[in-house]
């Protein structure tokens, strides 16, 4: 069976708890379910579908079990491998000290973008299908890069760090 990786939009230890949200994934049918970390990243088995089909599943059981449903962005596991080996950061100047986020978009981005994208130190550095790849250096004005990832392709979206998505494939075996 298939193995995916889900990551949820506004997930955090004080308005879901992991144990919850595994037992939501485990009544929508997926099998060896993992949660990873505490803000909505959920690994597990699927039979083959769409990743349309897991993501609607997966947001129905957590309306059901949970009784709220988070946005729910699904990518398989090989992807997400693959995304890691091809290192989209390495031919940028992307600073030690920054921050390398990955965003995921629900859906292909409607508008073709010039990049790079800069705002307040935060750059949309890169796009590959659906996923955008940014950096950041931390400023006391806070994660200013969800400010322009928001404007720039909505709220359709969920943003992990680099270093999460690395612990998400490590955690799926």
């Amino acid at each position: 069976m298939p193995r995916y990786a889900a990551f949820l939009r506004g997930v955090m230890p004080t308005n879901c708890k992991m144990p919850a949200l595994k037992a939501a994934f485990e009544a929508a049918g997926f099998a060896n379910v993992k949660t990873v970390l505490g803000s909505g990243n959920v690994v597990f088995d699927a039979r083959s579908t769409s990743v349309a089909a897991l993501e609607q599943k997966a947001e129905a059981a957590m309306h059901e079990h949970l009784g709220q449903a988070f946005l729910t962005i699904v990518r398989p596991i090989e992807a997400l491998q693959q995304l890691l080996a091809s290192d989209p950061y390495k031919k940028f100047a992307v600073a030690p000290q920054a921050k390398r986020i990955v965003t995921f978009l629900r859906d292909e981005p409607k508008a073709k973008l010039t990049l790079p994208i800069e705002s307040d130190g935060a750059r949309i550095l890169a796009m590959k299908g659906r996923e955008i790849f940014s950096a950041y250096l931390p400023t006391p004005k806070g994660p200013v890069f969800m400010s322009l990832i928001q404007k720039t392709f909505g709220k359709e979206v969920t943003t992990r760090t680099w270093d999460t998505i690395a612990k998400v494939v490590r955690a799926q075996k």
